[in-house]
């Protein structure tokens, strides 16, 4: 894993793959984009989503595979989208989560991710990562992906995630506090 056999992360979304990738790749791993078929049962856990996906491919698959399931969880809207922030996005898309905040001063919101690893035959493990912020008036940027330009993470400079560049993004999301403890506890398994 460690300097040679890249590590497969379970994913077609180029962004989220990029960004996991510059993560592990700060802890001496490389992530391998796997852009088979994910099997994402429907719960409002991310962590169940992810784990059974990982797990489920990496037996179908007889690799070791992350998984990972992310969402925007929007205070006012009772967590919504939350783990169904990818069909949200298809569906509302920025605009309908905008149109649904229209008359709302409670902003708050945050992002979420879970991440799993499991071997073939294994029991997959997950971890997590969260940054709090709030819902922008508009959606402002035109980097990363998702709900991106629509959220202002908390002790930023008012910026949205999709007016940061990746670098900076990686520092402070979600998804990179996850990785960062998955690439962590991987390793430790080598040493």
């Amino acid at each position: 894993m460690k300097g040679g056999k890249p590590i497969y992360f379970l994913t077609s979304n180029k962004g989220k793959f990029r960004e996991a990738a510059a993560v592990a790749a700060a802890s001496g791993l490389r992530l391998q984009m796997l852009a088979t078929t994910k099997i994402e049962i429907q719960s409002d856990s991310l962590r169940r989503i992810a784990s059974y996906a990982a797990e489920e491919a990496a037996n179908r698959l007889g690799l070791s595979v992350i998984a990972e399931d992310a969402g925007l969880f929007v205070d006012e809207l009772r967590g919504f989208p939350g783990p169904y922030s990818s069909d949200a996005f298809k569906r509302l898309g920025i605009s309908g989560i905008l149109t649904l905040m229209k008359n709302s001063s409670r902003r708050n919101a945050s992002f979420r991710s879970a991440v799993a690893f499991c071997r073939p035959r294994g029991r997959p493990r997950y971890f997590t990562g969260a940054v709090a912020g709030t819902i922008s008036l508009d959606a402002r940027g035109t980097g990363g992906f998702g709900f991106d330009p629509i959220f202002i993470p908390r002790g930023s400079d008012g910026r949205t995630f999709a007016q940061m560049a990746d670098e900076e993004k990686n520092r402070i999301s979600h998804r990179a506090i996850s990785f960062r403890r998955l690439s962590r506890w991987l390793v430790t398994l080598q040493t």
